[in-house]
């Protein structure tokens, strides 16, 4: 019965990984009123437990311990056990995961382990991780168990004074800059720079040591700082540096493309198999970028193999793109992406088997727990020298070679798929796509991203209010504030490769919103949750970058564009006081705070609106010429004259009586309107030599 009952209890829930959990011996609860009111009643501490799908940790613990049924019912008894999907709620895993670092003075991680009050569910035990017996210097699970939930039943006075310290200890981490000046200066972003750069592995690329992260937030900080500077050519050197590494090593999947969460190694050579949504689609925006300030054709070949993987593996029939996939297959982690050597011989012709084992290291010693994992090995010009064969050839071998494996590697069982389809992390693989079509004039890419905000937009967005997360019909739970500002970030960016009426003004309502649902009005800044989120022990309003961008630093800078287009003043004002009040934030440790140091970039170096208005297919020329240049601090908008209900600013930008108009404003200054092309060239390239004359 109590399989049962387990059963009808996670089943009916839309995360895969609550689903992964539902016919354990475990009594767990999902979060909510349920679970809540049993701990109340019962007066037993709850067990908190939170991870995520593609999680190898996470399936350990649940191997070892979740459905052992000993050690289950240990937790039954002692314990109101409650799981959670960090990915559909974000708000429960920041709020744990900073008691966990203030109650252990560690990092946490998942999966998180959590121990909290009956009452007011403050934590008062945490870690991540814990063995069914004891090893790794840790103790065995049950024996925690046991101790814990005996410590709360004889020194509850204790543990009520720890708990009243630690909250103040998470409120006293809120920004409070009431004693500080707040005026904002460029300083920060010359600091962020210095620390990327100082941080750099210059010989294997990345910052610091394993485990390795890609951190696309500070490359793309170099990048901006080497478009808006006179001669500071080592940050873009710097940048590509770190695109390169990661480009050749095996955190990028070789044969299948997509990158992986990160290395375990100095080298980028063997990843953590998992492929997360929310890491490919800020990848593809850097490498399109990147492409398209320096034109490397290994920048290319990553950008068409990254969204080919996208729109073949992780894009559904609805036009939402999936989680992620699993690092691990058949149990075991990466055994979907290893090979015997014999199986790629077997497979290959002979040059193609001696040029691809040249290029990706087959010839060596195998990498991967006895197994070769492809990775970049030896560069083309290394090879053809060696072979003295012409380069072109060898190519050709070489991309013969890797079709012919990838095909082989697809009959293979695979690695499980989280396939529900988050908002916020669909937001940053729209964005990815949207830079992609954008910068390569892809427009199968751009319907991919168009798909995508149209499933969000007729799934997700109910009332006026987007949903957080949707799986089998379903979608659900209050969004967040990364899902508004991500996906308002995600139309600036499509809108910019493909005018399309309405997107424009459902950003605009997007942005009404988070000013009225998510805003600090006393300081400034935005919390994580809306107004009428469910009320939990803090409500968060981070400013730092974590794996993905920083909700505050894309909420400011988007509100600056948009003040920018339309006109609106409170959104220009909602974002300076979001930068004056994460000021001694971004001060203390400005590399931590890329995605405000964008904002406030773009606060002290208002951007160029360029709106050019005429027959669309008049357009073209005019739209290529704004939008293929690396110019991250321009706005391009190429609107058709037949476009409508065009809000703010927009509906005065006419075409009148010409084929095309263009209207340039860089800062607070507006040019006459340009109808001639050889006129609007002269115009962007006197624009471009000033912007990096006043960086």
């Amino acid at each position: 019965m109590a399989l049962m009952r387990m059963n009808n209890r996670l089943q009916q829930e839309t995360s895969p990984y609550l689903q992964q959990h539902a016919d354990n011996p475990v009594d767990w609860y999902p979060w909510g009123d349920e679970a809540l009111s049993q701990a109340r009643e019962q007066n037993k501490p709850i067990l908190l437990s939170i991870g995520y799908s593609a999680c190898h940790w996470c399936h350990v613990m649940a191997h070892e311990s979740f459905e052992d049924e000993a050690t289950a019912e240990v937790m039954n008894r002692l314990f109101i056990n409650v799981k959670v999907d960090r990915e559909e709620r974000p708000d429960l895993d920041k709020i744990y995961q900073r008691a966990h670092q203030l109650l252990t003075q560690r990092p946490g991680g998942w999966p998180l382990t959590v121990f909290l009050m009956p009452d007011d569910h403050v934590p008062f035990f945490a870690g991540t991780y814990f063995p069914k017996e004891q090893r790794y210097q840790l103790p065995a699970f049950t024996q925690l168990l046991q101790r814990i939930a005996g410590f709360y039943d004889q020194h509850l006075d204790q543990l009520q004074e720890q708990n009243q310290a630690l909250m103040q200890a998470m409120q006293s981490l809120q920004t409070d800059n009431s004693d500080e000046s707040s005026d904002l200066s460029p300083a920060p972003l010359d600091m962020s720079r210095r620390q990327l750069q100082d941080s750099t592995d210059w010989q294997h690329g990345g910052f610091g040591s394993a485990p390795k992260f890609p951190h696309p937030t500070n490359i793309e900080r170099l990048l901006r700082h080497w478009a808006g500077s006179q001669d500071d050519a080592r940050a873009l050197q710097t940048a590509c540096h770190h695109l390169l590494k990661m480009a050749n090593g095996g955190v990028n999947d070789q044969l299948g493309g997509g990158f992986c969460r990160y290395s375990v190694d100095d080298y980028w050579m063997i990843p953590h198999f998992e492929k997360m949504l929310y890491d490919n689609g800020p990848l593809l925006t850097l490498y399109s970028e990147a492409w398209s300030a320096t034109q490397d054709p290994l920048f290319l070949e990553v950008i068409e193999s990254t969204s080919a993987w996208v729109m073949r593996e992780m894009q559904s029939s609805e036009g939402g793109y999936y989680s992620s996939l699993d690092a691990d297959s058949e149990g075991e982690e990466g055994k979907f992406y290893a090979w015997e050597a014999d199986d790629i011989k077997a497979a290959l012709s002979a040059d193609e088997y001696l040029y691809f084992s040249k290029r990706y290291g087959i010839d060596q010693k195998p990498n991967f727990e006895g197994k070769y994992y492809p990775h970049v090995f030896m560069q083309w010009d290394q090879i053809s020298e060696q072979a003295g064969h012409n380069l072109e050839q060898i190519q050709t071998l070489v991309t013969t070679a890797r079709e012919k494996l990838f095909q082989a590697r697809e009959s293979r069982i695979r690695p499980g798929r989280d396939d529900k389809i988050l908002c916020s992390w669909n937001a940053l693989m729209i964005k990815g796509m949207a830079s992609a079509g954008r910068h390569l004039g892809r427009a199968d890419l751009l319907d991919s991203a168009f798909a995508a905000l149209d499933f969000i937009k007729n799934t997700l967005y109910k009332d006026q209010r987007l949903l957080a997360t949707y799986k089998d019909g379903r979608a659900h739970l209050n969004a967040y504030l990364d899902d508004y500002v991500f996906l308002i970030d995600a139309i600036l960016e499509l809108l910019q490769a493909r005018w399309r009426d309405g997107d424009l003004s459902f950003a605009l309502s997007l942005a009404d919103t988070v000013l009225a649902q998510f805003e600090d009005k006393q300081k400034g800044g935005f919390f994580f949750t809306s107004n009428d989120h469910e009320q939990l022990i803090e409500r968060p309003k981070p400013y730092g970058d974590e794996a993905i961008p920083s909700g505050n630093g894309i909420a400011a800078y988007v509100l600056l564009r948009l003040g920018h287009i339309s006109g609106q003043q409170e959104y220009s004002q909602a974002a300076e006081n979001t930068l004056k009040d994460a000021w001694p934030a971004i001060r203390q440790i400005p590399y931590a705070h890329n995605s405000l140091l964008m904002a406030l970039e773009e606060s002290l170096y208002p951007p160029q609106i360029i709106v050019i208005r005429g027959q669309a297919k008049a357009l073209q020329e005019w739209h290529q010429r704004a939008t293929q240049p690396y110019a991250p601090r321009r706005i391009s908008l190429a609107i058709p004259d037949d476009a409508q209900d065009l809000p703010g600013l927009l509906a005065d930008r006419q075409c009148q009586d010409n084929d095309v108009l263009a209207y340039i404003c860089s800062g607070t200054q507006c040019q006459t309107p340009i109808s001639e092309y050889a006129e609007f060239d002269v115009a962007l390239a006197t624009m471009d030599a000033s912007a990096k004359k006043n960086a």
